[in-house]
């Protein structure tokens, strides 16, 4: 089998992209980051869906050099429901960037010939790191800064809205019901935040109950 990483956060949309990579037939190695984000309750989810879908899983502490950002700092998350107007507070610097980066090196051991990662960019809060010139810019940098520079990044997600991301994950029965999509870290899911909003728009376009328990939900 062919081997390929998934970076996997525990979200709805790296649970979907991990089941997509499943059914391609890839022999999967699962990939998530403890950066201090507040959110951390997402690192439980990742774990119960590496075990679920039987994929090896590693959990790598980052300590990133600046915390000025909503999810690893004392800033407030916001909930005004203004998506996408501007790169919100909720961008951590480069995160992505130091992700792949580890994927990568990690794929040079492994032999593995893609990474893949569950960009959107269409139903998404504005973050650079999660657009196809981002994701061809890294295809690029590999062909010329890999020894092994036939792996590729692989966002299957990247040009699909949110209801069309449920509706795949329905498609090829993910565990949807331990996915933790909040930015907030509480027993709940807010259902105020961008990642909230985002979500139920998804299953509310998909025309499915999100599995999900949220402390409100926007009127």
């Amino acid at each position: 089998m062919v081997r390929a990483i998934v970076l996997l956060s525990g979200g709805l949309d790296s649970c979907v992209t991990a089941c997509i990579a499943k059914s391609e037939g890839y022999e999967l190695y699962a990939l998530s980051f403890d950066y201090g984000q507040r959110h951390r309750r997402e690192l439980e989810s990742a774990k119960k869906i590496a075990q679920r879908l039987g994929m090896e899983h590693r959990i790598i502490g980052v300590e990133l050099p600046a915390r000025a950002d909503a999810l690893t700092s004392a800033i407030d998350v916001p909930h005004d429901g203004e998506i996408g107007k501007e790169i919100p507070v909720t961008y951590v610097p480069a995160r992505n960037t130091i992700f792949v980066a580890y994927a990568l090196s990690w794929s040079e051991i492994l032999g593995a010939e893609a990474i893949f990662i569950g960009a959107n960019a269409v139903d998404f809060s504005g973050y650079p790191d999660c657009t196809k010139p981002y994701i061809e810019a890294w295809n690029d940098l590999i062909k010329v800064g890999m020894k092994n520079n036939r792996v590729r990044l692989l966002a299957p997600l990247i040009d699909m809205d949110k209801g069309e991301i449920v509706r795949e994950g329905i498609r090829l029965n993910a565990p949807l019901e331990l996915t933790w999509s909040c930015y907030e870290g509480g027993e709940k899911a807010c259902g105020t935040c961008d990642s909230c909003l985002l979500r139920l728009k998804g299953f509310s376009e998909a025309g499915i109950k999100d599995p999900v328990e949220y402390g409100s939900t926007p009127s």
